[in-house]
């Protein structure tokens, strides 16, 4: 992907380059990452906003060549199959579904996904940072996935999230390389209102 493509993206107010120039490739190398590579971008996650600081998150990870890589790989479905088998990692994010109140009782955490999605946002702009790609998918047989991680129960499959160096289009199906751009979004208009819907 060339520099261009990603520069073309403007915002319609000023922002951090940090959010324009990111987005989800699904081109990768096929480098494994290190482990200090993963545990920069699981810190990044770690620090990120948190209802009442209960951090509901939590992070399943393997790099690639590892067991564990081949058996969160084996969980995805459709096209996820095919284009994350190069990524240098897999990250799956899940989150605990209770939190103990300050009578300590067990109840449900009515922000554990928004939280948790603070958390992969962290993840995603640190893997940004470190010149690597992210990209987040929702394609996953969850029993499967469960399985392969092993789920305790009150806790909450969000998302896989393949990591790693990106590579080259040309490296993807031709289905797969029409897609390899960044995206555009909404303009905050249509997803913004003063005052009240």
């Amino acid at each position: 992907m060339s520099l261009d493509a990603i520069h073309a993206r403007q915002p319609d107010h000023p922002v951090a380059a940090q959010f324009t120039d990111r987005w989800s490739p699904r081109s990768f190398t096929g480098r494994a990452l290190s482990e200090a590579e993963v545990m920069s971008l699981l810190e990044a996650a770690r620090w990120a906003p948190s209802a009442s600081n209960h951090q509901p998150w939590r992070f399943v990870w393997a790099r690639a060549g590892e067991p564990a890589f081949a058996a969160i790989h084996q969980a995805l479905t459709g096209n996820n199959l095919v284009w994350t088998a190069r990524a240098g990692a897999l990250i799956v994010v899940a989150s605990k579904d209770a939190v103990t109140n300050r009578e300590g009782a067990e109840v449900a955490n009515r922000t554990t996904g928004f939280d948790t999605g603070a958390a992969w946002m962290s993840l995603a702009l640190q893997a940004h940072a470190m010149g690597l790609v992210a990209h987040a998918m929702g394609g996953f047989d969850r029993d499967r996935l469960a399985q392969a991680v092993g789920l305790p129960a009150g806790h909450t499959l969000h998302c896989v999230v393949a990591v790693g160096e990106q590579g080259a289009a040309e490296a993807l199906s031709e289905d797969l390389q029409a897609r390899e751009k960044p995206s555009s979004r909404r303009p905050v208009a249509e997803i913004s209102r003063h005052g009240r819907f």
